[in-house]
């Protein structure tokens, strides 16, 4: 512990850095092997993720081996031209990707709740058309 201190400065993190990246507006025809090339230069990789269905191509998911690594990537690579794309380089925030998700279930729940007590909402439902 007190070796990577000496190594990277005593340097305090801030509390978003973690050692997955999310990358977006990648080339839709980009391989793995052209990610490893790119990403690989700022340090040693455990993972790379390409999305690869209808909404999520140009994205990918990066796992360093080292958090200093992931922050140095991402102070080089945000805003890399690649194939006349300028990379989105974000540290992977999973309370964001889950919020997303959560949303989308209580909407589920609410509409399932309304259905069952007969209770339409302003927009539609079973009780606002007559």
């Amino acid at each position: 512990m007190a070796a990577a201190g000496l190594r990277k400065g005593n340097a305090r993190l801030p509390p978003e850095v973690n050692r997955v990246l999310y990358v977006r507006n990648l080339p839709f025809n980009i391989s793995s092997e052209e990610m490893y090339d790119i990403f690989g230069k700022y340090g040693a990789i455990r993972q790379i993720r390409l999305g690869n269905a209808k909404d999520t191509r140009g994205t990918a998911y990066v796992v360093y081996e080292d958090i200093y690594d992931a922050k140095n990537a991402v102070d080089h690579l945000s805003g890399f031209n690649v194939a006349n794309r300028y990379l989105i380089v974000l540290y992977y925030q999973p309370a964001k990707m889950s919020k997303k998700s959560d949303v989308k279930k209580k909407e589920e729940e609410i509409t399932r709740l309304q259905e069952k007590y007969g209770v339409g909402s302003k927009t539609s439902g079973p009780g606002s058309s007559d």
